[in-house]
């Protein structure tokens, strides 16, 4: 019923959405002359605040078109090269004789599965391309996935990038994979199972960025939220179907909308000194700060549903039981043991002011792969970012990115014939 309840709210302000464009509009026009009264901008300015918060946000794009190789400018094409009911492997093609001409290495991101789409990682990407051929895991919203496609829980998350790799690791050379926030998980786990199978396509490095490996270093508020009740509340409180007419109907899910409250919550000073900055930048016309205010928040809110299983093995594997910190963890019936990891290269960055992913956490890993030689071992504290800071923004390109180039190109291995 909740999600039902949702949507008809939806549908119901619909209406009310349609004026308020329409009584923009009017006010916005060039003919009108009170448009630059300060009363009309006024009231435009709160039509198309409400507008904003009452409309749904569709996936976006990367919107990557270009990037720069060697000083050529060289486009970057699209292209999906593997597909899954839940996932597509979106490669970002560089499309000029400079980048043809280069043998940079090919790198695996893992988006994470969060509520988000892969686009948050937009900067992440355009960071890499230059020195690398890009991947990254598009995940897709379980809305729109048809239960007839099954389910798709944690065990699934890892199988999808045990493939993966193995897919791009046909070329001759082990891909490198860069795990953001959460998948940090179950690329660790894809990792060990690749390790103790000695599967030759096996990840040359895993680099784990603000992720929770062990969520009993430093917790934040996340985990204390995900400990604070039994798994049996999150079933019967945040888990819901589905409604029609979504092609995922009646498949059960853990919605976004409800994810896109939490990440509100979390940090609810902050939005609203952004809304009110936002609102007064219309009401004096700055467009400039007007527009990437809404940039961000386009992509902010824009969510996708998580499906009801992976949701909730994640709340119990990773956040109540710290299955792979306390080295409990079960892919199906085979017991994970990243002691196996012997010769896939592991860099963990995390941010100093995290407060998602709290410091030692996502350091962790190193001590899970414990034979593991020294010289394929690098841990980065980013000062002064916090989460989102650790994968975007100007630290994240001067500072960070210059290490995660190094590390893969010192960790670069040929697959074993």
């Amino acid at each position: 019923m909740l999600y039902h309840a949702y949507e008809m709210t939806h549908a119901a302000i619909s209406p009310m959405r349609t004026v308020a464009r329409m009584g923009k509009e009017v006010l916005r026009n060039p003919l009108n002359p009170v448009a630059e009264t300060y009363g009309s901008r006024t009231v435009s300015a709160a039509l198309e605040m409400f507008i904003n918060a009452t409309r749904r946000y569709g996936k976006p794009e990367f919107e990557i078109e270009s990037t720069v190789v060697d000083g050529i400018e060289t486009p970057i094409q699209e292209e999906v090269v593997w597909t899954k009911p839940f996932c597509d492997l979106l490669h970002f093609k560089r499309d000029s004789a400079a980048a043809d001409g280069r043998d940079d290495p090919k790198l695996l991101i893992v988006a994470p599965m969060s509520g988000h789409y892969a686009t948050l990682l937009r900067g992440t990407v355009k960071a890499m391309l230059p020195e690398h051929d890009v991947y990254i895991t598009d995940w897709k919203d379980a809305r729109d996935v048809s239960v007839s496609e099954g389910s798709f829980d944690l065990d699934d998350y890892s199988d999808y990038l045990i493939e993966a790799i193995e897919f791009l690791s046909r070329s001759g050379e082990r891909v490198h994979v860069m795990a953001v926030c959460q998948p940090g998980i179950p690329v660790t786990v894809a990792a060990s199972l690749m390790a103790m199978s000695d599967n030759p396509r096996r990840p040359a490095s895993i680099i784990l960025m603000g992720s929770p490996i062990d969520t009993a270093q430093n917790p934040k508020q996340p985990n204390i939220l995900a400990e604070g009740k039994p798994l049996s509340w999150f079933e019967h409180n945040v888990v819901t179907h589905v409604p029609w007419p979504n092609r995922g109907f009646m498949r059960r899910v853990y919605p976004g909308f409800l994810q896109l409250s939490s990440f509100f919550a979390m940090n609810l000073d902050r939005h609203m000194d952004a809304h009110v900055g936002h609102f007064r930048n219309l009401v004096r016309g700055d467009g400039e700060s007007a527009e990437a205010h809404q940039r961000f928040y386009d992509e902010y809110m824009a969510v996708m549903d998580l499906t009801a299983e992976f949701y909730l093995q994640t709340i119990e594997r990773v956040f109540q039981k710290r299955l792979l910190a306390e080295g409990k963890y079960y892919h199906r019936d085979t017991h994970v043991d990243p002691g196996a990891i012997t010769d896939i290269a592991i860099m963990t960055v995390e941010g100093e002011t995290d407060d998602i992913t709290g410091l030692g956490q996502t350091e962790a890993a190193h001590t899970l792969a414990r034979n593991l030689p020294d010289d394929k071992r690098k841990h980065c504290v980013v000062e002064g970012v916090g989460h989102y800071g650790v994968f975007n923004g100007s630290r994240w390109r001067n500072i960070t990115q210059p290490q995660v180039r190094d590390f893969i190109r010192a960790n670069r291995q040929a697959v074993a014939s």
